[in-house]
């Protein structure tokens, strides 16, 4: 009789934890989700339009850069309108002068080349680097020949490359970009 309770004890437990392991019973688990729509996002944009430069000499005449020959004193000074467009949250660009080296033909020491002039408006308001919304400027560099440190036949016939003067908007990094 001790034998066939102690089996039937044995029998029981071993039910009660099939049942219990096997899916009799019930195992829950807690899960949710959720979607929302994340939005779309766009790219912002840099752009600069030049319209055509004008060279004039320290008189403020027009000049035909091609053919107009320097002297030590003389001072050239090139205009262009630039257009520029800026868009984006944190969005600023510079404008620099490019392929205006003083050495770009003649002795350094004779020529002095000024960092590009920005204006805008009417009347005309200097504008600072860098730009931070869109507009139109006009840019404005000078280059002048000294005649203080030209002496004898320095720089006669040379030849100074104005075809690689031009302005160039780029990009700068705000606070809050990498």
């Amino acid at each position: 009789m001790k034998n066939s309770a102690l089996i039937k004890g044995t029998a029981a437990i071993a039910v009660g934890a099939a049942l219990l392991l096997g899916g009799g019973g019930t195992l829950a688990s807690w899960n949710a989700s959720d979607t929302q729509a994340p939005g779309t996002i766009v790219a912002g944009d840099l752009n600069v339009t030049a319209a055509t430069g004008v060279w004039k000499d320290g008189s403020g005449n027009a000049v035909d850069i091609s053919s107009y020959r320097v002297v030590p004193g003389d001072t050239l000074t090139y205009t262009q309108v630039l257009t520029v467009a800026l868009s984006g949250d944190k969005m600023a660009a510079n404008i620099t002068a490019t392929g205006t080296g003083a050495n770009n033909g003649f002795t350094p020491a004779n020529v002095t080349v000024s960092a590009p002039v920005l204006t805008a408006g009417t009347p005309s308001a200097v504008v600072t680097n860098p730009l931070t919304t869109s507009k139109t400027v006009t840019a404005t560099i000078t280059f002048a020949f000294k005649s203080a440190t030209t002496t004898g036949r320095t720089d006669v016939g040379a030849n100074y490359n104005f075809g690689n003067v031009a302005f160039t908007l780029q990009q700068i990094t705000q606070p809050g970009l990498s």
